[in-house]
Order: structure tokens, then C-alpha cells, then sequence
């Protein structure tokens, strides 16, 4: 799930060496939190207007741990 979202974000962003995501340990309810890390100056393209952007890269993470039978969140720092 990691290598996907690093894959998403540095596709959109102008600096993609400054992309990094981490996974917290999961909760009790068995949810992994992601947060995807970028570049002070990028933080617009990765959250889109009115969010747009970071919503769909929700989504298909979404789509992805279902999959794999995973609860996720992603979260944008």
C-alpha cells in the first residue's frame, strides 16, 4: 500500500524526491493510518481544489485494502 501511494503522489507533484509516506501500527479496530509527506510547495497539488484530488487518492486506497481485506486511512501532512 505504501509503494502505491508514493507511486500516486509523485506522479502529481513537481519534486517527487521530497515524497515519502508512512504507516502507523494498527489500531484496535485494526485501521492503518498512511500519511503521505511532500514538499511545503506541493502540498496544493496533492490536496486538489476544494480537496478533489485528495479524496481520490483516497478512494483508490480504499479500493486497494479492500482488496487485501485491510481498514486504511490516509492522511495528507
Amino acid at each position: 500500500m505504501q509503494e502505491l501511494l508514493a507511486i500516486i503522489a509523485k506522479g502529481l507533484v513537481d519534486d517527487p524526491d521530497s515524497v515519502s509516506v508512512e504507516a502507523d501500527a494498527p489500531t484496535e479496530d485494526g485501521t492503518t493510518v498512511y500519511h503521505i509527506h511532500v514538499a511545503e510547495s506541493d502540498m496544493g497539488r496533492i490536496i486538489g481544489k476544494q480537496g478533489r484530488i485528495a479524496k481520490a487518492i483516497r478512494t483508490i486506497a480504499r479500493s486497494a485494502a479492500i482488496r487485501s481485506d485491510e481498514k486504511i486511512m490516509v492522511e495528507i501532512d
